[in-house]
Parts: structure tokens; sequence; C-alpha cells
């Protein structure tokens, strides 16, 4: 391993000295992924109400400090492109992280449940920063970031302070298309362009997304399949639970 290329982006390195999909470098991250979810959630849960509020602050001070960080190295050796705006998913969750530790409203809860946790876990499992090798400044960002977007509203989630609910899904499907409008102006703007970008890979197929593109012939038609598909595996999983709470209680009586 080398630093050569720390500072290199995927727009500026070459090629053939990243890394695989599920290689030892993905496991890797994978791994600590799996660790800090799991170790970060069972203190959460332990905490109590000073705790958890010490605990959101300082997972929510990270993600800013690592984006921060993010920006200075990409000003600071002039690689910044209209790529690095905060129109993607990821980035966008920032904000409404940003958000949330001061002001947790409901449709935060469960916009950070329903869009952020399988959006964080997509991208760690298909990363789009293979170009890059572990030594690198950007892949080393992408991976952390990525895994404390998904710690937060995971780790809320199971400390029993985000609770999804069913009739919440239709407000976070509103705000997901108000974020996506900004992305598709920036996209077609750029089309054509030397740096064309592809926020919410809405311009362009991703892993994924490539499997619909082989399939349909456009990658796009995967966005609504994906999201039903999310939509069952986390919330019908809740709402069975809860139905089988309340008949329990109502046996009960």
């Amino acid at each position: 391993m080398t630093m050569a290329y720390f500072w290199e982006t995927t727009g500026s390195i070459k090629k053939g000295v990243g890394f695989k999909h599920f290689d030892g470098t993905h496991i890797f991250w994978l791994v600590i992924l799996a660790l800090t979810v799991a170790i970060c959630s069972y203190c959460y849960r332990r905490c109590g109400e000073i705790g958890r509020k010490r605990f959101r602050f300082t997972v929510a001070g990270l993600i800013f400090a690592d984006e921060i960080a993010k920006w200075i190295m990409l000003l600071s050796t002039g690689l910044w492109t209209m790529n690095y705006l905060p129109f993607h998913l990821c980035t966008i969750n920032i904000f409404v992280i940003a958000v949330h530790i001061f002001k947790p409203y409901k449709v935060l809860d469960n916009f950070l449940y329903m869009i952020c946790i399988p959006g964080a876990l997509a991208a760690l499992a298909f990363p789009s920063w293979t170009k890059l090798p572990i030594l690198n400044f950007m892949h080393i960002h992408s991976s952390t970031i990525h895994i404390l977007l998904a710690l937060y509203p995971i780790m809320l989630t199971v400390g029993g302070d985000i609770k999804p609910r069913a009739r919440q899904i239709w407000k976070s499907l509103v705000m997901l298309v108000c974020m996506a409008i900004p992305a598709v102006v920036v996209n077609t703007l750029t089309a054509g362009t030397k740096t064309p970008t592809n926020y919410m890979f809405l311009a362009k197929a991703q892993a994924p997304l490539t499997v619909f593109e082989d399939l349909f012939g456009n990658h796009l038609w995967g966005f609504p399949i994906l999201i039903a598909a999310i939509l069952i595996v986390m919330y019908v999983p809740i709402e069975i639970y809860r139905y089988a709470i309340k008949k329990r209680a109502a046996d009960r009586r």
C-alpha cells in the first residue's frame, strides 16, 4: 500500500488502484459498520436522557466534521467540481440530521428511518468510490460518513426515540420528491459538460440500479421497485408487531 494517491478523487485518480465490491477492503468496512452500529446502539439504549443527548450530538458532530473536512480537502487541492454540491441523497441527510438534533419532528424521524437508513446502507453495500484505494482521503471519508449516517437513525430507532409509523410514509415520499427536483435540474444543466453530475443517480445507473437498466433499458424503473421493497421490509414487520401487541392487550381486558 502507498500514500501516493491519498489526495486523489474518483475523477482524478488513475485506473487500477482501487478495490472491488465485496473484496477484502470492502468487507473490512462492512465489519466496521456492523460493529459500530451494534456497540453504539447497545450503549445508546442503556443511556439516560442526558447521555442520549450527548450521544446524538457526538455522532452528529462527527458527521459534520467529516463533511467539512471533505470540503476543505477538495477546495485546498483544487479538486472540487460540480459533483460535490449538496444534492446527493446522503449529503441531504446531513442537513436533515442537523435539523433533527435540535427539532426531532415526527416527519424527520420517519424520513431518517425510511430514507437515510436504507440509503446509507445501500451506499456501503454498493460503494461508488471503488476507484479509490483504502489509503485515500475520499475513500476513508466516503466510508466513514456513510457509517455515521446509518448509525444515527439506527441508534435512535433501537433506543426507541425514533418510532416509525406507516401513516407518515407519504410525507417522507413528498420530501424525497422535493429533494429530487433540484438534483434533476442540476443533472440536466450539466449534461454534456466536462463535469456532468449524477445526483441521486438519476442521470446514470449505479449498482444496484444497473440491474434494472439491463432488464428494462432504463435504470429509473428501479426506483419505484426498490422503494416498494424498502417499504415492505422497513414497515411490515413493525406494523405486524404493533398489531400483535394491541391484540394481546385487548385480549387481556
